[in-house]
């Protein structure tokens, strides 16, 4: 199940408003913020699960939420230590 995301890295994007969601929350300073994703998920470490309509993607200190129909990236968040 988790190589599902992994095989359809591709179809992955988000809205504008996602991507200002997503750098803002991250503290990223990237304009391709699709790609920082792509590379977080498909990092070795990265833990892949899928619970109900989302798939959530956490690597490091962040997790990141996509939609499991449409590949959308939501959110992506720091986690609480």
């Amino acid at each position: 199940m988790k190589n599902e995301l992994l095989l359809h890295l591709d179809k992955l994007h988000t809205t504008k408003l996602g991507m200002e969601r997503i750098k803002t929350n991250l503290h990223l300073d990237t304009w391709d913020v699709v790609d920082w994703c792509k590379q977080a998920i498909c990092a070795p470490h990265c833990s892949i699960t899928r619970k109900g309509k989302n798939w959530y993607a956490e690597v490091g200190d962040c997790r990141i939420t996509v939609n499991a129909h449409s590949y959308t990236i939501i959110t992506a968040h720091k986690m609480k230590v």
